[in-house]
């Protein structure tokens, strides 16, 4: 039958599953009888894959249902695929590939040219991708002939895809299709930049700052005291909203109690703090400045936070870790389609831990909302012993629709459970894994660091003092102050 125009649809919440009705919007099939070519230049420019719309030009001269899957990946931006040497997809994983990036990144309309060469095998994936993610799904096809039409008819009523209105004419078409995006992008984002810090002191946290003012700059010394201004701010904050209030010393003023450790869910606790504080950090320098101003935090609330004293030539988070960046968001959605090896290095990136400990990582390692990672390395080297601190990594914001696409990916893997591992085939054989870093074209200092040992903040110790806690300034003292 033929419709009026249908407005745009509305932008839905952003979403972590299939909606409950996969039928909420009908499929729209517009017949373009004059294969106009405004039609296809409206529907190439109504296409902004940053806000959830996306046009796939499927490949001409193929029938295969995975290069129909290949060139969704491309029309979302994900087309490494097509570089020489690099890795191919079969038609299930494909498939896979599209429907978990399209539930993490929000993909929510699709418009696919050249509808009236799909096979009813094509449209039958589309219609279990339309009906795991609940996208509204557009047809565009060019039927001249009567025949043409009807085979299509027959294809999408044997693809059940029934529920189906029929769009005609030039006019009608463009308004369905809708007006062109506005505010598109071309290219990677511009590049990353920050302030470089010198060389700070080794100094503890009694006299960093200090020595900061006394060698360097009132430039330098700045950033650096910025640096530990967040830090100090962030433990205090961190420190109220976590922990109960500390009971002071019950003892006699002359007898004060014996400090006490944290507990395991508390050390836990300290070490996602830590690895939220300096996952953003863009080098060491920064991250000591920030981790010296958490100390004198702690400190100010009567707990003593204890780090390595070798803090820059250990590996973790602000020291071997990259910041995720817009572009360094966009160089591995390009380059890397497949949503698992996307996470692998996302979190190579991220944790800046070595891949032993990573390949650890299990499908329940990640939180639901996927903003931490946890690691128990312990219960998988030391069976019988009772559990230690699980090694735990807090994923940035912009890399954790990357980690939710793998964890949806993996679980869409068929005789997958929540034990298994995430990063599956991704740090194993040398060749295996040279090929994973040669398709992601990033540096990454992990592997360049050569630190075996824990990274520096899962050797973080914390104690309560039970001391009276000291006033809390309003602000820390001014550069002036400093001066002996």
């Amino acid at each position: 039958m033929t419709a009026p125009t249908l407005p745009p649809a509305p932008v839905p919440a952003p979403r972590a599953a299939a909606p409950p009705s996969a039928a909420a919007w009908p499929v729209r099939l517009l017949l373009d009888g004059d294969d106009d070519q405004a039609v296809h230049r409206a529907a190439y420019q109504w296409a902004d894959p940053a806000r959830g719309r996306i046009t796939v030009d499927p490949t001409p001269h193929t029938t295969s249902p995975a290069y129909l899957a290949l060139d969704v990946l491309r029309a979302m931006g994900r087309d490494g695929f097509s570089r020489p040497q690099a890795e191919r997809m079969s038609t299930d994983p494909a498939w896979r590939a599209v429907t978990c990036w399209t539930l993490a990144t929000d993909v929510y309309e699709v418009i696919v040219l050249r509808a009236h060469r799909l096979t009813t095998e094509r449209l039958r994936r589309l219609a279990a991708w339309r009906a795991d993610t609940g996208i509204r799904l557009t047809l565009l096809a060019h039927t001249p002939e009567h025949a043409d039409e009807q085979r299509l008819l027959e294809h999408l009523t044997a693809a059940h895809l029934v529920d189906v209105v029929t769009v005609r004419g030039t006019a009608a078409i463009l308004g369905a299709i809708g007006p062109a995006a506005t505010s598109r992008r071309y290219g990677p984002p511009p590049r990353d930049h920050a302030h470089p810090l010198p060389t700070v002191p080794r100094s503890g946290v009694a006299a960093f700052r200090a020595d900061c003012w006394r060698r360097q700059n009132a430039t330098d010394f700045a950033h650096t005291d910025g640096q530990y201004r967040a830090g100090y701010a962030a433990a205090r904050t961190w420190l109220t909203r976590t922990l109960p209030p500390q009971l002071v010393a019950t003892e006699e003023a002359d007898h004060p109690a014996e400090p006490t450790p944290f507990s395991l869910q508390e050390t836990e606790d300290v070490r996602l703090f830590l690895a939220r504080l300096t996952v953003s950090s863009p080098s060491p320098q920064h991250t000591v400045a920030r981790v010296r101003g958490a100390q004198a935090g702690f400190l100010s609330r009567s707990v003593l936070l204890n780090v390595p004293d070798d803090l820059t030539s250990r590996a973790g988070p602000g020291i071997t870790t990259v910041p995720i960046t817009p572009r360094t968001v966009h160089t591995i959605t390009v380059r890397l389609p497949n949503p698992l090896r996307a996470a692998a290095i996302a979190a190579l990136l991220f944790t800046g831990t070595d891949t032993s400990l990573l390949s650890m990582t299990q499908i329940g390692s990640v939180d639901r909302d996927g903003t931490t990672v946890a690691i128990d390395r312990d219960s998988r080297i030391n069976i019988g012993e009772p559990p230690g601190p699980r090694h735990l990594y807090a994923v940035p914001p912009r890399a954790r629709p990357l980690l939710r696409a793998a964890v949806e990916f993996r679980r869409r893997t068929p005789r997958t459970a929540d034990n298994h591992g995430l990063f599956a085939n991704c740090f194993g054989t040398t060749p295996r894994f040279e090929a994973l870093i040669a398709d992601a074209g990033l540096p990454i200092p992990a592997l360049a660091n050569g630190h075996s040992g824990d990274d520096w903040h899962t050797a973080a110790r914390c104690w309560h003092l039970h001391t009276p806690t000291p006033p809390a300034p309003d602000v820390l003292p001014r550069f002036g102050e400093l001066h002996p």
